[in-house]
């Protein structure tokens, strides 16, 4: 499957967007009916691998939440017809459980890979890394 396949990459870039929007809606049966089990997930805070149960305490009881989200360019690979890597930009808002009025808002470069199921489309691994990391190493 080509990497410039403009309707997986429109399936691909509508599930991430409902992932985002599962995350500020607080609706963890939406992010799940989205996620790979298990799933791993790469950020500053570390790697971890998580299943069904393991992401909706995460997103349950943990003590931060996402509150808004804007993606942005979206790139394509993928490499087979049951593998597809998203990458994008994201402005994403974060604030403590409770505390919506005081959100943090930062600037990170987001992958998703996701992997063709009996059941559709699925979310395998998520990474994000703050972009002003990014530009740090391309100025050395």
């Amino acid at each position: 499957m080509p990497a410039s396949n403009p309707a997986l990459k429109k399936t691909l870039v509508d599930l991430e967007t409902r992932f985002w929007q599962s995350m500020v809606d607080d609706d963890t049966d939406a992010a799940l009916s989205m996620l790979n089990e298990p799933a791993v997930m790469v950020s500053s805070h570390g790697a971890m691998q998580f299943d069904h149960e393991g992401y909706r305490k995460m997103a349950e009881q943990g003590t931060m939440r996402v509150t808004a989200f804007e993606l942005d360019d979206f790139d394509l690979a993928a490499p087979n017809d049951a593998t597809a890597i998203l990458t994008y930009t994201v402005k994403q808002s974060v604030a403590e459980r409770g505390r919506p009025g005081a959100a943090t808002t930062t600037d990170m470069l987001d992958s998703s890979t996701w992997l063709r199921t009996a059941d559709g489309w699925r979310c395998v691994m998520h990474t994000e890394t703050p972009l002003a990391a990014k530009d740090a190493r391309a100025a050395n």
